[in-house]
């Protein structure tokens, strides 16, 4: 950075992950992102799922960069339309694109917790029902449809369930976050639910598609660094900087620009197919912990720097502090980094 700290795709609303001109789609999104709520939030995901490239597609970085360009606008518009395009994604890598129909809105619901349980039974006479309890279901009293995990014999496979079905009962009162609380995550129970089968079982965790979605996750934690980023900048351009806010600057800056190359690099390595497999694990495993290590550097020197002020006086900072930690929980920590040493070891997949 040079003269004044404001960059230039900060002045456009795009977070871009390279040299290219502005996409209007990201510029557009991040716009209407600005100050609405999260009903329009679904309006806009319902309008915009399938403007979105998908992933492989050739233009996965736009993709990445449209939902990194709402994220630092508003993590709450951004966590509500990744969910519904890598439902999308989902779909289509199944050949089901059609089922998202004009208006609809979707999740998708594969977390497992103790004690609670889905299970799938093809009846002879109606077909595929879900019965049971899912856990950590986004928005499910707002959204159209989800696709779920659940058991069946020999594994478990995903469906499409719709949401507004008298069997399902979306439980009240458990979400009480501070960070995207307006993304309520609380479990659901559903009672012979109507299900249709997306892949065989076993597809959800096997397909390529998974780890593209992985970082698509993480795409919106960089979007989320960056907004705070953008907020230390404005306060060093609104004073006297001293050494350390300096030195704050240049810390922040060094992760977002490894979590940019990080994800410039996994795009290029989608679209070329060369992230599939086990070798896509190691690259969503590489990426996400590399931008979630970036996200929470920048937390961190953001606060050193500003102080408690803008925690306590500041409303759309505080929240956006809040909300990247609850989001940056997605997350394994040294659990994903762990499983990175594993993959690696004695596998000869370390470039260095």
């Amino acid at each position: 950075m040079s003269g004044s700290t404001r960059t230039p795709d900060a002045e456009a609303g795009q977070v871009q992950l390279s040299a290219e001109p502005v996409d209007s789609l990201a510029c557009e999104a991040a716009g209407r992102a600005r100050g609405a709520d999260v009903g329009d939030h679904l309006l806009l995901a319902a309008d915009l799922g399938h403007r979105v490239p998908l992933p492989a597609s050739g233009r996965t970085r736009q993709r990445w960069e449209l939902l990194a360009s709402m994220a630092a606008v508003d993590l709450t518009a951004a966590r509500v339309l990744e969910a519904h395009l890598d439902a999308l994604a989902i779909l289509a890598e199944a050949g089901l694109s059609s089922m998202a129909g004009p208006g609809t809105t979707w999740g998708v619901f594969a977390a497992e917790g103790p004690r609670v349980r889905l299970d799938a039974v093809d009846q002879p006479d109606t077909g595929w029902v879900v019965t049971g309890t899912k856990p950590w279901c986004s928005l499910a009293a707002s959204l159209t449809h989800a696709l779920v995990t659940a058991h069946v014999s020999g594994g478990r496979r995903l469906f499409a369930v719709p949401l507004r079905h008298p069997g399902v009962t979306v439980v009240s009162g458990a979400w009480h976050a501070r960070g995207l609380v307006d993304v309520p995550s609380g479990p659901v129970h559903l009672v012979e639910v109507p299900a249709q089968p997306v892949g065989e079982t076993d597809w959800y965790l096997r397909r390529p598609g998974f780890a593209h979605g992985g970082i698509g996750v993480a795409a919106c934690w960089y979007g989320g660094a960056v907004g705070l980023a953008r907020a230390l900048a404005r306060s060093l351009d609104a004073r006297s900087p001293d050494q350390m806010a300096y030195w704050h600057l240049g810390q922040v800056d060094l992760a977002l620009v490894a979590a940019r190359q990080a994800l410039a690099v996994a795009a290029v390595e989608v679209d070329a197919g060369r992230a599939e497999g086990e070798v896509g694990e190691v690259l969503a495993l590489r990426t996400r912990s590399i931008v979630a290590a970036a996200a929470e550097t920048t937390i961190t020197a953001v606060g050193h720097a500003l102080g408690p002020a803008p925690l306590t006086l500041d409303p759309d900072h505080a929240t956006r502090v809040a909300d990247l930690t609850v989001y940056l929980r997605q997350h394994h920590a040294e659990r994903d980094v762990a499983r990175l040493g594993e993959m690696l070891h004695g596998q000869a997949r370390a470039p260095w």
